[in-house]
C-alpha cells in the first residue's frame, strides 16, 4: 500500500491497528462511567498509553483531584466537560486538546444534567507496570 492518490487500499488486521469497540459503548448504562484501553503496554504502548473514556453526566475522575507521574493529554471528542489545572478552573468543549503537565493536581467532571462526554486520554511516557495511574490529592482542610 502508498500514500498515491487512487491507492487501493483494503481491509487488515495489523499489530499497528487499534479499533474503537463501539458496541461496548453502546450497552453501557446511562450512569456507567468506561474507559477503553486503546494502547498501553499490554498492547504494544512501551512509550504511550491511549484510552478512550466516556463520563457521563453529574460524573468525573474517579479520583478527584490527582496527579500522575507522567504527563496527561486530554482530547474532548464529544460533549462539553469542566477541568481543573492547579486550581485553575475552566470549560473544555468538544474538540479542545487538554495539556495535564506531570505531577500537577488536575480533575475533570461534568455537570448534573450536562452531556456526557467522550474524550481521548494520552499518557506519555506509558504508565509504569504495577504502579497506580492515578494519585489522589487531599485538598487542605
Amino acid at each position: 500500500m502508498s500514500g498515491k492518490k487512487g491507492a487501493r487500499v483494503t481491509e487488515v488486521s495489523h499489530p499497528s491497528l487499534r479499533q474503537t469497540d463501539f458496541a461496548a459503548f453502546a450497552a453501557l448504562a446511562p450512569d456507567q462511567r468506561y474507559t477503553q484501553r486503546l494502547l498501553d503496554r499490554t498492547s504494544g504502548g512501551e512509550r504511550v498509553g491511549v484510552s478512550l473514556i466516556r463520563t457521563p453526566a453529574g460524573q468525573g475522575s474517579p479520583e478527584g483531584l490527582h496527579t500522575h507521574d507522567f504527563e496527561q493529554v486530554f482530547y474532548v471528542v464529544s460533549g462539553e466537560m469542566n477541568v481543573e489545572i492547579d486550581g485553575e478552573t475552566f470549560r473544555a468543549p468538544a474538540g479542545s486538546l487538554i495539556r495535564f503537565p506531570q505531577g500537577i493536581p488536575h480533575r475533570n467532571w461534568n455537570d448534573e444534567g450536562a452531556s456526557d462526554t467522550l474524550h481521548l486520554a494520552i499518557n506519555v511516557p506509558a504508565p509504569a507496570p504495577g504502579e497506580p495511574l492515578a494519585k489522589p490529592v487531599r485538598k487542605p482542610d
